[in-house]
């Protein structure tokens, strides 16, 4: 009976032992289930790492963009001004061109003044000599008629 009794014991004893075996595996489940959760965390956060460092990647990317844009619209600009300013050079280019010309235009007309004035003046200067010489030519003339005029008193003198 005792025998029975001890057998009994050890049996529980034994049952007890298996629980607690079973207790201490599910334990150890527990502690994996834990541990592999922490794990999972870990990935996670690493990858909430990996995405960040991605977001970093694509803000640093438009940014690149942006100052290439930037960079583009300042060479377009500069494109720009210079199409400007070489427009501008060449409008005062040809301003000064047309000052040029209209110098160019003032000269002549003034060289066609003096021309004007020095054929007025010839044209003056020989007609005071046609009339100096229709002048001589009537000297002359008279000069003419009064040796004429000579002749004939002569004639009559000799006919007197």
């Amino acid at each position: 009976m005792e025998e029975r009794d001890d057998e009994r014991e050890r049996e529980r004893e034994r049952e007890r032992e298996r629980e607690r075996e079973r207790e201490r595996e599910r334990e150890r489940e527990r502690e994996r289930e834990r541990e592999r959760e922490r794990e999972r965390e870990r990935e996670r956060e690493r990858e909430r790492g990996r995405e960040r460092e991605r977001e970093r990647e694509r803000e640093r990317e438009r940014e690149r963009e942006r100052e290439e844009r930037e960079r583009e619209r300042g060479r377009e600009l500069e494109v720009v001004f210079m199409c400007v300013r070489e427009r501008k050079r060449e409008r005062e280019r040809e301003r000064e061109r047309e000052r040029e010309r209209e110098r160019e235009r003032e000269r002549e007309r003034e060289r066609e003044i003096a021309c004007e004035r020095e054929n007025e003046r010839e044209r003056e200067r020989r007609e005071r000599e046609n009339e100096r010489e229709r002048e001589r030519e009537r000297e002359r003339e008279r000069e003419r008629e009064r040796e004429r005029e000579r002749e004939r008193e002569r004639e009559r003198d000799r006919e007197l």
